[in-house]
C-alpha cells in the first residue's frame, strides 16, 4: 500500500492543474473506504486536506464530514501528517 500512496504522491506533485487536486483527492477517498487498503481515517483526512489545499472543493466538502468523525488527536495527527508533506514536497 505504501508503494501505491508513494508513486501517486510523487506523480500528482509532478504533474499540475486539477489532475494533481484530484489525484490526492482519489487518495483520500481510497483510505476513507478501504479501497484497496485498510482504512485509515489519518491518511484520508491527510489526501483530503492535500487535495483542498490544492484547489478541490469537493475535497475540503470530504474533510470536513470526516474530520467531525475523528477524535481530536486523529485530527492533530492528519493535519501534522499533511502539513510535513506540504513542506517536502
Amino acid at each position: 500500500m505504501a508503494r501505491f500512496d508513494i508513486q501517486n504522491a510523487e506523480m500528482a506533485a509532478m504533474t499540475g492543474g486539477d489532475t494533481r487536486a484530484d489525484t490526492f483527492c482519489d487518495m483520500g477517498l481510497m483510505y476513507a473506504t478501504g479501497r484497496g487498503c485498510d482504512v485509515d481515517l489519518i491518511a484520508a483526512h491527510k489526501w483530503l486536506n492535500i487535495a483542498a489545499i490544492r484547489g478541490c472543493d469537493r475535497a475540503a466538502e470530504l474533510r470536513a464530514d470526516l474530520a467531525a468523525t475523528m477524535t481530536k488527536t486523529d485530527l492533530a495527527l492528519a493535519l501534522r501528517a499533511a502539513r510535513n508533506w506540504m513542506t517536502t514536497h
